[in-house]
């Protein structure tokens, strides 16, 4: 038991750059406290001790805002960020190292008994107020954009985004969203269907930057054929500020 939660305290410290000490995060991280309950829950209903463990449930629920039924299978190295209003219901299934932003539900669509909810493969990462619904995969690796409502499987290392979700294939899109990360900014919450002017401006700032960015390789790649200097001699260092950025998201 201790050493489950010495690595689940490790998780924190790996995947929140918030987490400043161990009592801390014990005692102020309530995804921690949810995901400690559930086991203790997950326990008692597979004893079949059913009420005793909607019970513990229900308490984790009212301590923490995070509602996990006590039938849902998760692995190891599980984390939720911040975590308020995150539902996992009774036949999802969260393999190892998987995790979840606050709002993100892992729903079901239908009133049957059986498996009815999602499977999360090892290392899913789901956006805040994603909803997964449905008796669906998610592979390894998987990502969903925020607020996106993903109803159809995921392929492992694949990215999912909009109402309802789509898999981003587009070459564009993929080289937009690698500037994106390499600059501290992720647009994947936000897609090219949408009107919203903003959303289209940044996407125009990332696509020309994408673009000239492949423009100077070129040209550097040209000049060092030509012996005129090298390539490492010209390549300096990106001035580009993050946070400019964000300013303008805010």
């Amino acid at each position: 038991m201790f050493s489950r939660l010495r690595e689940d305290i490790a998780c924190v410290f790996d995947r929140d750059p918030a987490a400043r000490n161990t009592w801390e995060v014990l005692t102020c991280y309530p995804g921690l406290h949810a995901l400690v309950l559930h086991r203790l829950s997950h326990r008692l209903w597979s004893h079949r001790l059913k009420w005793l463990a909607r019970l513990t449930s229900h308490f984790a629920r009212w301590l923490t805002g995070i509602e996990i039924h006590p039938g849902a299978t998760i692995g190891r190295r599980f984390f939720i960020d911040h975590g308020m209003g995150v539902v996992i219901g009774e036949t999802a299934v969260i393999e190892d190292d998987c995790t979840l932003y606050h709002g993100v539900t892992l729903g079901g669509t239908s009133w049957h008994k059986g498996k009815r909810h999602p499977t999360l493969g090892r290392g899913v990462v789901i956006g805040a107020g994603a909803k997964v619904l449905g008796p669906i995969t998610l592979g390894e690796g998987a990502k969903v954009g925020s607020n996106a409502v993903v109803v159809r499987d995921v392929p492992a290392h694949a990215t999912a985004v909009g109402i309802p979700a789509r898999i981003i294939e587009d070459r564009s899109e993929i080289a937009r969203e690698i500037k994106a990360g390499q600059m501290g900014f992720s647009a994947y919450a936000v897609t090219h269907s949408e009107d919203d002017p903003l959303v289209k401006a940044i996407h125009g700032l990332l696509d020309h930057a994408v673009a000239t960015d492949q423009r100077l390789d070129n040209l550097l790649k040209c000049l060092e054929i030509s012996g005129l200097c090298k390539a490492d001699e010209l390549a300096g260092s990106d001035q580009f500020d993050p946070q400019y950025l964000s300013k303008i998201v805010d």
